[in-house]
């Protein structure tokens, strides 16, 4: 216990023990200043100084832009800039996966690169008439509500018309000189027709597409309703540009016979339906 007591004595003496620090110029040993100093005041001084600079390196790098030199930060605008520079890259990709998409349906309804389905329509009906037929007894109460829903929704404005009550306008009037024919990949019909005759629109609708093709010629794609598409190929002249909104009966074109793929002034119609052709005759009277 003694001897405890005598190293801590000893201990303390030595952090108190007095120090003289001198500064003397070396060529003439005069003295300059000099510091009465301690072991206890040089430990509390250069801890107070690294407490210091701990404090000063924090703020530096917390508050102030210096920390942009330190390796291992970013700036911040150049966070701000690189986040909307992704943004518009991510943007910018989807812009053109979406005008790629309707450029690849454009170039189908160009070059008629579409598949169709064939089937045959006796082996359909004889599979209807093998099909069992499951006899269903209604009550009184099921065939008066039936009735009074069927009343109420033939005179309902919101349900969409059928597609038989669906009419188109005849572009042209003419002589047919090629039908349609999907063995052959021939999705339209040419109509001979005077050339500079007015090429009406079939339908209300958008025009999606009107330039030049070499194959062609002058085309025009109108977009209408009941995801109906009418194209008219090898125009002499486009009286409407893409983005316009046209009538049925409006004048769209002239008659012409441009385009590598013409013998003389017709008019190449084309009908299509949910990205699959359709028979324009079917709906339109072209004598």
């Amino acid at each position: 216990m003694v001897k405890k007591e005598k190293g801590a004595k000893r201990f303390k003496k030595k952090l108190l023990h007095k120090y003289r620090l001198v500064v003397l110029n070396e060529e003439t040993f005069e003295e300059r200043f000099s510091f009465k100093l301690n072991r206890l005041n040089v430990f509390i001084f250069s801890t107070l100084f690294a407490l210091f600079l701990i404090i000063t390196t924090t703020i530096i790098i917390a508050f102030t832009p210096l920390r942009e030199y330190i390796p291992g930060y970013s700036s911040t605008i150049l966070k701000k800039r690189a986040s909307q520079m992704a943004y518009k890259t991510d943007s910018l990709q989807r812009v053109i996966e979406v005008n790629e998409q309707y450029l690849a349906s454009i170039r189908k309804v160009l070059t008629g690169d579409v598949k169709t389905v064939e089937f045959n329509k006796d082996s359909i009906i004889e599979l209807a008439k093998t099909d069992p037929a499951v006899l269903i007894r209604t009550s009184r109460k099921d065939s008066v509500l039936r009735a009074k829903v069927a009343k109420e929704d033939k005179y309902n404005p919101l349900i969409a018309p059928q597609l038989q009550d669906y009419t188109f306008f005849p572009p042209v009037k003419g002589t047919i000189s090629e039908p349609y024919n999907s063995k052959e990949k021939h999705y339209a019909v040419d109509v001979v027709t005077p050339k500079d005759a007015p090429v009406k629109a079939v339908a209300d609708g958008t025009v999606l597409f009107a330039e030049w093709s070499a194959q062609t010629g002058y085309v025009t794609i109108v977009k209408h309703n009941n995801s109906f598409i009418s194209v008219y190929k090898h125009n002499a002249m486009l009286t409407k540009e893409q983005g316009e909104l046209v009538k049925a009966g409006e004048v769209i074109a002239t008659v012409g016979s441009t385009g590598e793929l013409t013998t003389g002034p017709h008019l190449h119609f084309e009908l299509w339906r949910d990205g699959f052709p359709v028979n324009p005759t079917s709906f339109i009277d072209f004598d």
